[in-house]
């Protein structure tokens, strides 16, 4: 059922190529592929944590933002670099290595998209962040109207959109290339997770592209007006969509990397492949709950839109269930014993298992908090406030983040044909558990807070010098002292990923892929992605139709553009 780790398309090495990759796990091209997006990711990560760190300290009356730049220009950065720079370059480094090794090497021509791809991101990200840097861009990460940006802003992300579907589609090429080979056969689970990402990623950015090519001209000036809820729809389709993709990359490494850490096997591979189904079908719709205090839209269209948001939780719950089984079922294989008492027997002083298990633990409060949110009264409680921050830095900022921390710290040097050493281990060890301090206090902080009125994407306030107000400085503080922490451990996990991928000793390391229950047989229907993918049109057509239709046709005056900074 599961393939060889790095099995060639036909299953026997013919070539040098796939003779070093067979031998070596990955072959020297599609490594530099990968090392060169993870490259990208963690620089992304060091000036998004500083433009973070000026954020809060203005946000906590600290200090003003230096240097010529202002509060919602360093808002904006930290919110471009983080959420569609450092995840999705670290997504796509993370499943091209993916594909490489459980395929049996990238095909050519994929390889070729996969640069291409890399080209025309980051050529789209140089048009969007000159105008954030000169402040004609400070449009935050929601970017809809009526605020307008530069128009090379739009058409910096129409670049980011198309090497998007580029490497979208060298995914796609590559699995089907090793589908056509091993009829029959099940495609390996991580390049299973792969598809089902580059799914996402391709069909939740077709609204967002429209979108944008509506923002162009309407930037340009071509055209007076725009309709500002149609806009904010299609924005959400992909908004919510890409959060929920980094965080299905996430999950790949709890199902897949996770419990070959840890000495044990993955759960179910059937349930595990259901889960991954289950999410793509359903994730694009889960985006509307942000509109859900919006006004035009009828009740029973957002009652719909809470049941779809509220039904992202169910292969959630079924992934708590099967990890922490695996856990147990582990960790009494090893001798551990009572009814927490097992928990002993975990790798606890190894980065790779740590900061994923933290992120795991996290993920709780985290999707009990997005459950909260996605309701109607309930959301318009904490709508608008810095709530809704908080949950974003705990489902991000920790669950995300620290599962991709603790792949890092095997993947970058699999890629850089180095070596983890115990030095860097310990570190890392040290670093995940000052980010859990850190991230720990801001995002609790901001729920709190939130909960108290205090508002999201303002800066420093007292409001002339108003009680309620004055009663959030306690929490501001902590914000703050949190926001501090951060950088140092983001610090720390940067010189760890230089040291791994320049400075480490030279060795090989395990590209580390659990393998399923013996004796379980996977049902071949979980193959049908073309069934998938016409189920999640149809739930597609189903939120999107009725609620587009009516902004359409019964359309509120359009807007001209803003600029309210």
């Amino acid at each position: 059922m599961e393939a060889s780790l790095s099995q060639p398309i036909d299953g026997k090495p013919r070539t040098l190529v796939e003779k070093a990759n067979h031998a070596l796990g990955m072959n020297t091209k599609d490594a530099r592929i990968s090392r060169t997006y993870l490259f990208v990711a963690f620089a992304a990560l060091m000036l998004g944590g500083l433009f973070g760190l000026l954020q809060v300290l203005e946000r906590g009356g600290v200090l003003e933002v230096p240097l010529g730049l202002n509060y919602y220009q360093v808002l904006t950065a930290h919110g471009v670099l983080m959420v569609v720079v450092f995840s999705a370059f670290f997504t796509i480094g993370y499943f091209y290595a993916g594909l490489s090794h459980t395929l049996g090497g990238l095909l050519p021509k994929v390889r070729k998209m996969a640069w291409i791809g890399f080209g025309m991101k980051i050529f789209g990200f140089i048009l969007a962040v000159i105008p954030i840097l000169t402040n004609d861009a400070s449009v935050m990460y929601t970017f809809y109207p009526p605020m307008a940006a530069s128009p090379s802003f739009y058409i910096g992300l129409v670049f980011i959109v198309l090497g998007v579907w580029m490497l979208a589609f060298g995914a796609f090429i590559n699995v089907a290339h090793w589908r056509k080979a091993n009829r029959g056969k099940h495609v390996p689970i991580l390049a299973f997770f792969g598809t089902g990402v580059f799914i996402l990623l391709f069909f939740a950015s077709l609204p967002v592209a429209v979108e944008v090519l509506t923002l162009i001209p309407w930037s340009l000036g071509w055209i007076d007006t725009i309709n500002v809820m149609v806009s904010r729809t299609l924005f959400w389709a992909f908004g919510h969509t890409l959060v929920n993709i980094w965080y299905l990359t996430a999950v790949s490494a709890w199902y897949v990397i996770v419990p070959k850490i840890i000495g044990g096997r993955r759960f179910s591979d059937t349930l595990t492949r259901v889960v991954i189904i289950a999410l793509v079908i359903m994730n694009i719709t889960g985006g509307f709950h942000h509109q859900i205090i919006d006004p035009g839209i009828s009740e029973s269209v957002k009652f719909m839109h809470v049941f779809m948001s509220l039904a992202i939780g169910f292969p959630s719950l079924m992934t708590a269930y099967a990890m922490f089984s695996v856990f147990e079922r582990t960790a009494r294989r090893k001798g551990g014993k009572g009814l927490v008492g097992w928990y002993k027997k975990m790798p606890w002083g190894d980065v790779r298992f740590l900061a994923p298990m933290i992120a795991m633990i996290a993920f709780i409060p985290a999707g009990a908090g997005g459950i909260v949110q996605s309701t109607n009264q309930l959301n318009q409680v904490v709508h608008n406030t810095l709530w809704i921050t908080g949950h974003f830095h705990l489902t991000l900022g920790m669950t995300v983040t620290m599962t991709f921390f603790g792949v890092s710290y095997w993947l970058i040097p699999y890629v850089s044909k180095r070596v983890l050493t115990p030095a860097i281990n310990k570190l890392g060890v040290i670093q995940t558990i000052l980010w859990t301090v850190g991230m720990s206090t801001m995002a609790i902080s901001m729920h709190t807070v939130g909960l108290f009125g205090a508002p999201r994407r303002t800066s420093f306030t007292t409001y002339g010098d108003n009680a309620t107000a004055a009663g959030w400085d306690p929490y501001l503080t902590l914000i703050v002292i949190g926001g501090s922490l951060l950088v140092v451990a983001g610090i720390m996990q940067l010189y760890a990923m230089f040291h791994l991928m320049f400075r480490a000793p030279k060795g090989e390391m395990e590209f580390p892929i659990a393998e399923a229950e013996e004796g379980e047989s996977t049902p071949y229907w979980t193959e049908r992605w073309g069934v998938w993918i016409v189920l999640m049109l149809v739930v597609v057509a189903m939120a999107y139709v009725i609620p587009l239709t009516e902004f359409i046709f019964n359309a509120p005056p359009g807007s001209p553009p803003f600029r309210t900074w």
